[in-house]
Parts: C-alpha cells; sequence; structure tokens
C-alpha cells in the first residue's frame, strides 16, 4: 500500500489523477492524506470524485472514503475492462480531467472503448477542448493507439453541460521522441462567446492581435455560439507546428477585464513562440505517464512546472521508472525516461 501525502508537490487533484491512473496500470493500492492539501479549499470537489468514480468503474476498483469534502481516502485497483461508459461532473469541473484519469489505462486495454463525458469542456484551472483534440491525443497516436474526440456541446463556468465524445483503439504504446516541433505553420486566435455581450469577443482579439502582431489579421476570429450554451466566453489560441500544435486559453470573468484576460494568454503564448521547446505548459505533464508505459522516451519542454515534477515523482513511486531532466542548449528542457 502506497502512502502519499496530497498537500506535496503540486498540492492539488492532480496528484488524485496520477494516483489512480497508475494504481490501474501497475495494480498498486494507495492511501491519500491531506488530499488538495495545497488548495486555499482542500478536500474532494464533485470533478475529482467523478474521476476517481470513472476509474473505479473501467478498473474494477475499490475506493473507501469517496465523497465531496472528503480529504482522506484508499484505492484499490481490480482489471482494466474497456467497453462504453458516460460519466457526468454534474458541475463546470473539467471533462478533460476526468477523461486524463482513465486515458492511459483504456489506451493499454484490450479491446475498443467510448467514453461520453458530460460538465466543463472551456473553464479555469484546466486545458479546454482543443487542446485535448488538437495537443495531446495527436501526440499520443504516436505511440500506437488511434484516439478520437468530438465536442457535442460547450460547457463554460458555472454552468457547465458540456459533452465530449471520446473513441479509443487500444495498442502496446511505442516509445516516441518528442524533441523537433519543426517549423511553424499556421496560428489561430478564436474568442469564443456565448449568452454575453458580442463587443467582449472584439475586445479580447484586438488585445491579443498586439501582442501577436506578427499574426495576420485573418487569424484572428470571433465566435458566436448558441445562447444555451452560455453564458461563457474562452479565448483560444493555437500555434500549428509540423510535428505539434500547441494551444493555450484564458476563461472570461466576472471582474476580469477583456483586455486582461487576452493579454495574458497571448503573452503565454508568445512565450512559447519564442522558446524552441515541443511540450508547452499543458502538454509536459500529460507526457511522463505515457512515455514510462512505453518503457523510454524524450521531450523538450519550457520550465518544468510543479505539476509535472509532481506527475515524475509519483510515476517513480509507483512503477519505479525514474526520469532524466538536463538543460539543452538552447535553453530548453530536455525530460527523458530512464
Amino acid at each position: 500500500m502506497i502512502t502519499i501525502d496530497g498537500s506535496e508537490g503540486e498540492g492539488g487533484g492532480q496528484v488524485l489523477r496520477y494516483s489512480a491512473a497508475l494504481a490501474l496500470l501497475t495494480g498498486e493500492p494507495f492511501t491519500i492524506r491531506n488530499i488538495r492539501g495545497g488548495r486555499a479549499k482542500p478536500g474532494l470537489m464533485r470533478q475529482h470524485v467523478t474521476a476517481l468514480e470513472a476509474a473505479c468503474a473501467i478498473g474494477g476498483a475499490e475506493c473507501s472514503g469517496l465523497t465531496v469534502g472528503a480529504s482522506e481516502l484508499t484505492f484499490r485497483p481490480g482489471s482494466v475492462t474497456p467497453g462504453e461508459y458516460h460519466f457526468a461532473v454534474g458541475t463546470a469541473g473539467s471533462t478533460g480531467l476526468v477523461l486524463q484519469t482513465v486515458l492511459v489505462p483504456l489506451m493499454l486495454a484490450d479491446a475498443p472503448s467510448r467514453l461520453v463525458i458530460e460538465g466543463g469542456t472551456h473553464a479555469m484551472a484546466a486545458p479546454p477542448f482543443e487542446f485535448l483534440q488538437k495537443t495531446l491525443l495527436p501526440v499520443l497516436e504516436r505511440m500506437g493507439p488511434k484516439l478520437s474526440i468530438t465536442l457535442e456541446r460547450h460547457g463554460f463556468y458555472p454552468r457547465g453541460g458540456g459533452r465530449i465524445v471520446v473513441n479509443i483503439d487500444p495498442s502496446p504504446l511505442r516509445p516516441i521522441e518528442c524533441v523537433d516541433r519543426g517549423a511553424f505553420k499556421d496560428g489561430k486566435v478564436e474568442a469564443l462567446v456565448a449568452g454575453i455581450p458580442f463587443d467582449i469577443a472584439d475586445r479580447e482579439l484586438r488585445a491579443a492581435r498586439k501582442v501577436l502582431a506578427e499574426w495576420p489579421d485573418e487569424a484572428f476570429a470571433p465566435v458566436q455560439l448558441r445562447a444555451e450554451h452560455g453564458p461563457g466566453n474562452a479565448l483560444v489560441l493555437e500555434a500549428e507546428f509540423e510535428h505539434v500544435t500547441e494551444v493555450m486559453s484564458g476563461f472570461g470573468k466576472l471582474g476580469v477585464p477583456a483586455e486582461r484576460l487576452a493579454k495574458s494568454a497571448a503573452k503565454r503564448m508568445a512565450g512559447y513562440l519564442a522558446s524552441q521547446a515541443f511540450a508547452g505548459p499543458y502538454l509536459q505533464d500529460q507526457l511522463p505517464l505515457p512515455l514510462a508505459m512505453a518503457g523510454r522516451g524524450t521531450f523538450t519542454t519550457v520550465k518544468l512546472s510543479e505539476h509535472t515534477r509532481t506527475a515524475m515523482s509519483l510515476i517513480e513511486r509507483f512503477s519505479g521508472r525514474g526520469f532524466r531532466v538536463s538543460e539543452t542548449a538552447e535553453g530548453t528542457h530536455l525530460v527523458e525516461v530512464c
């Protein structure tokens, strides 16, 4: 039984999600105490409960203490069973983070799976749907599995109500090297608005254009969604390279001016563009697990986040597989499974 202090490392929900995925992959049970102890509101939130319920459903696991607000639980994995599953967060909690809990175990299952997940698709503290569709899944497909994802309905904070459908055709994972992102091909910035004044999109796009001044005017576009999908607003930025597409985002929030949101998101994208890194801040903490399960692999990234360091630490505890991190001549960080 592995015992984990949930306040260590990044101190949030990622510790839960990674631990559950690793337990399903290795057969190691775990107990976690001080759940989300590094957060202002510690304990399990609804989206974390759904993620663990999903892990229990696909993995025949037993989980004691799985209630909203709980600070301790014990997870005992069974065998992963592929199939058709439906998970509903019930809030604007991230559908993508629920998916990330069960994705790698199902990628290594013995038959295909189909997942329907309802909740938030464009909400703070989680990457948007476009990151899953254009960044994460295409990279994972290079490892062997066939993956597809569809957005059936947007879900913004606080209402939620989004819906994604994911199809997973599993395969043994082959090692890959994610070092060279290749030449820049195209950039795009979309301002999504639903049930809120349309001029918010225009203000965001003007602010983003000032930061990403080298991108052509046609790269910036407003997107009017049906009012019943809102109220909500998201700014989604995409930079397509030969070998990877980086997606960054900003989400509308009461009291935060549209210009400030857009400027911040655009500056993050500009920082990535100025580097030579393959993986941006969202992708870097998702690559260690599949690469470790493949036995080896490498990627370059911007400065390592606490999320990524926590992920690597958990992988080593559950699987014994370690990582070597070094700085390249170009100033990026090279992460290697060892």
